[in-house]
């Protein structure tokens, strides 16, 4: 069982080894190292878990075709080891959270005679990269089986088939957290650090206030991690406002298009030198990604030339797909450096500056290794006695085989896929379908609140169900239902629940 949230926030006043800001894949994989390796570790999150980026990528655990072809024409080692070191990391998030994570067939289709050779070894060097952590091996697909996947596209050459990872992005980044919290941690949202806590000039710790009650706590930790993502120089700057920045963020909007798919659709080439990817998507097709510059705000829209772009660049492959738009969002890459965001390396960056540690740049596909070279650090530093990392080998909460369920199979195989083998409790808690036509249950609202921490109705339909960044129309519709649900575990009398339905209603474009 979870721990209640007045519960966490009685444990988060103790003194702890290490506080984290920021509740995203960073942070969450940096608590749940921590937590492995006997630390006593809270993190405090000043929205939702997985409320900006984190929820927001194109959901693909892959080492990176752009990137590989990257190092390849500019001779980058640095490009070279994040493709290697993050398709070794897509097999161990598949093992660790099987519910959570599975290999995804995608097709590059081929319309010119060179392009066979290039994009065909190019796949075969992306499958020697991964070595004994390789998926199904790439292939050559011929005219006719691409016209059968895609009977759409205009006529090809054919195609290469390779595998890559798929993976439910804010269940994954939840998981961490909850798993981390089974096994003693602290993790609050809604709680933000408002300012850090000083001794001899160096970072003792932060004054945590809830956003929620308006209450403050002064936690003392031995090291604080900065893990705010493209929030991270908005954080630094409580320490010193003169820092200079160490990011260039850049927006990558996405759009859910009424398309079913049975396998991807990469497309290498763009007006602007990106991929463009289509992908199955809980029964749509998910389509992204942009990459423009932007401001770091909490909650970013997408923009309107970026959904012009996304429609625009499927057109000549696919026709007109705007009449089929259910959702657009937009989420921010943390990207270390300065330059042309396309070119910027997906690395990461810790920095040191008066005992505050930065984690910063990086990408979901390797959170993990970002958390170890994070700990590794903090062990030198303050010389703590870590014992190894058993991270790649701990399975996640609800890792495990499907559980018998009496539902029908859509239903079935959505409790699943969000709840690994805790989907039988799920469904106990009620039945009946949130909305129809849909495989959403009651119960799990219920569930969010009581087990996952959900405080805001849009916790609960972007980052515990989803169905916010499938469908924002269902979203809205289901709202009224969902607030319902949540006043009497939450204690809401009228007025505020007309408040909560407002606030969400205002918010769901933005997803906060």
């Amino acid at each position: 069982m979870t721990p209640s949230r007045e519960e966490l926030w009685a444990r988060l006043g103790g003194p702890l080894d290490l506080l984290i800001l920021g509740g995203g894949a960073t942070g969450a994989g940096v608590l749940w190292e921590a937590t492995l390796r006997g630390l006593k570790a809270a993190l405090v999150e000043a929205g939702d878990f997985a409320s900006g980026t984190s929820s927001r990528s194109t959901k693909l655990l892959h080492g990176g075709v752009r990137y590989l072809e990257l190092a390849v024409r500019h001779r980058d080692p640095r490009q070279l080891r994040l493709v290697r070191d993050a398709l070794k990391e897509r097999r161990v998030v598949m093992e660790l959270a099987p519910h959570l994570a599975r290999p995804l067939t995608l097709l590059t289709p081929l319309f010119r005679p060179l392009e066979l050779p290039y994009y065909w070894a190019g796949l075969k060097l992306y499958d020697l990269l991964a070595g004994r952590h390789r998926l199904a091996p790439s292939r050559y697909a011929p005219p006719k089986e691409v016209r059968a996947l895609f009977p759409d596209l205009p006529p090809t050459l054919g195609g290469v088939l390779y595998q890559d990872g798929q993976f439910a992005d804010h269940r994954l980044n939840l998981a961490l957290i909850l798993s981390a919290i089974r096994r003693g941690a602290v993790a609050l949202n809604h709680a933000e650090a408002t300012g850090f806590l000083l001794k001899g000039g160096r970072v003792r710790g932060a004054v945590v206030r809830d956003r929620l009650t308006g209450k403050e706590v002064e936690v003392y930790a031995k090291a604080v991690v900065n893990a705010a993502g493209p929030q991270a120089d908005r954080v630094r700057h409580l320490l010193d406002p003169h820092l200079p920045p160490l990011l260039t963020p850049s927006s990558g909007a996405h759009l859910v298009l009424d398309y079913p798919l049975r396998v991807g659709l990469l497309l290498p080439r763009t007006r602007d030198g990106r991929v463009l990817f289509l992908l199955p998507y809980r029964g749509k097709a998910l389509l992204g990604t942009t990459d423009l510059p932007a401001e770091a705000t909490a909650c970013p829209l997408p923009r309107e030339e970026e959904v012009a772009y996304l429609l625009e660049e499927i057109r000549p492959y696919l026709g007109d797909l705007s009449g089929r738009v259910l959702a657009a969002w937009a989420g921010l890459r943390p990207l270390v450096g300065k330059g042309e965001t396309r070119l910027l390396v997906r690395d990461h960056l810790i920095v040191e500056e008066r005992g505050l540690y930065t984690l910063t740049g990086g990408k979901w596909t390797t959170f993990r290794l970002m958390a170890l070279d994070l700990l590794e650090r903090l062990a030198e530093d303050l010389a703590l006695p870590l014992p190894p990392s058993e991270s790649h080998r701990t399975p996640l909460l609800g890792a495990g085989p499907r559980p018998p369920l009496p539902l029908p199979e859509e239903v079935a195989e959505h409790l699943y896929a969000h709840y690994g083998t805790l989907a039988l409790e799920v469904a106990a808690l009620g039945d009946r379908p949130l909305l129809p036509g849909l495989p959403y249950l009651e119960g799990e609202v219920v569930w969010a609140v009581r087990e996952e921490l959900a405080q805001k109705p849009l916790d609960v339909l972007a980052r515990r169900l989803g169905l916010a960044l499938l469908d924002q129309k269902r979203a809205e519709e289901a709202l009224p239902k969902v607030v319902g649900l949540m006043a009497p575990l939450l204690g809401w009398g009228e007025a505020e629940q007309r408040t909560h339905l407002d606030e969400a209603r205002r918010a769901l474009p933005g997803l906060c």
